[in-house]
């Protein structure tokens, strides 16, 4: 899955400098990010002037700020759309690498269950989670970096935290401790997840492939044997249901009271009017972008979960290649 893109010479220009590239733009990207956040503070602090004096601000200075956000926008806009046609051409490029591995061992690979489903889907699906994740991931570790130091600054406005009292940049440790508990909330509670998701595909693969015998041959995929073989597939799908509907419910409940956390943890600076409505703009959102960063886990959990299932099937199958005499997929999983 990865030496066969990042370790062979003819991929180089993609892996290295394709990487690279990815990497510089998504670090633009949230520096322009942090210009934006930087616009609200300025932005809003004009609103509140402006409504708690009339007449004091001119219209051509709320024009110059609505100008300002516009401007950084377009270019953000031509960055993302630009990287996201970039990373799709990276990724194929990465699933063209594996398919080319694959295919080149396919004398190993085709007494294998499933073996074209793997190469073609597998890959496909690889290759897919691969660019929203790894590009996810990459841009969590990268607003963090910009964001961070900034609410660190921030929080030295706060005067204090309710019940606890006077923290320095207290802020960061309650996005921290917030974005650790989810984490591992989620990660408790979606724990059987990984696991039915590839008896999902084992049993999906089954029927696919009776399907496909029965094209050919009269005597496969008879109704009472195909009807075995998608109840198999009902099953498993309901099971996972069941299990996806309470991790959903925690899910959800976490995500809505994490919109309450910075408001509660600014109550008493917002009474003692600790700061300006825009600064307040400012930290809210510079809280939100480093919670955000922290919780990639938490909103990543779905995917992650189907990417292990597929990980684990490719896994599996490689073995063949490093072993001839590996035994099945099955087998070399467990």
């Amino acid at each position: 899955m990865f030496r066969s893109f990042f370790l062979a010479r003819r991929y180089l220009p993609w892996s290295i400098a394709g990487s690279l590239l990815i990497l510089g733009a998504t670090w633009y990207k949230v520096q322009l990010d942090v210009q934006i956040n930087d616009w609200f503070g300025s932005f809003y602090d004009l609103v509140q002037e402006a409504l708690a004096k009339p007449g004091s601000v001119k219209l051509d200075a709320y024009w110059a700020q609505v100008a300002a956000f516009t401007s950084i926008a377009m270019i953000y806009v031509t960055v993302a759309v630009l990287l996201e046609f970039f990373v799709k051409h990276y990724i194929f490029r990465w699933r063209q690498a594996m398919n080319g591995y694959y295919m080149a061992h396919w004398h190993l690979l085709r007494g294998i269950e499933g073996a074209a489903q793997r190469v073609q889907e597998d890959t496909m699906r690889f290759a897919r989670i691969m660019e929203g994740l790894g590009v996810e991931l990459m841009r969590s570790l990268m607003t963090l970096a910009a964001f961070l130091p900034l609410l660190w600054v921030l929080s030295e406005k706060v005067s204090e935290l309710p019940v606890i009292g006077a923290i320095p940049h207290s802020l960061v440790w309650v996005a921290l401790l917030w974005a650790g508990f989810g984490t591992l909330l989620l990660a408790g509670v979606g724990i059987l997840l990984p696991g039915l998701e590839y008896q999902n595909q084992r049993v999906e693969a089954a029927y696919r492939k009776e399907l496909v015998y029965g094209e050919d041959d009269a005597t496969r995929a008879a109704p009472p044997v195909a009807a075995t073989l998608f109840q198999e597939v009902r099953r498993n799908y309901f099971r996972l249901f069941f299990h996806y509907l309470y991790f959903d419910v925690v899910k959800y409940s976490y995500l809505q009271v994490s919109l309450l956390v910075p408001l509660i943890a600014l109550g008493p600076s917002v009474v003692g009017a600790a700061f300006t409505l825009g600064v307040m703009q400012q930290i809210t959102r510079a809280f939100d972008k480093v919670t955000e960063s922290f919780q990639y886990l938490v909103y990543s959990w779905a995917t992650i979960v189907e990417l292990l299932s597929v990980y684990k099937r490719l896994r599996a199958f490689e073995a063949r290649i490093d072993d001839p005499d590996a035994p099945g997929v099955p087998e070399a999983i467990r």
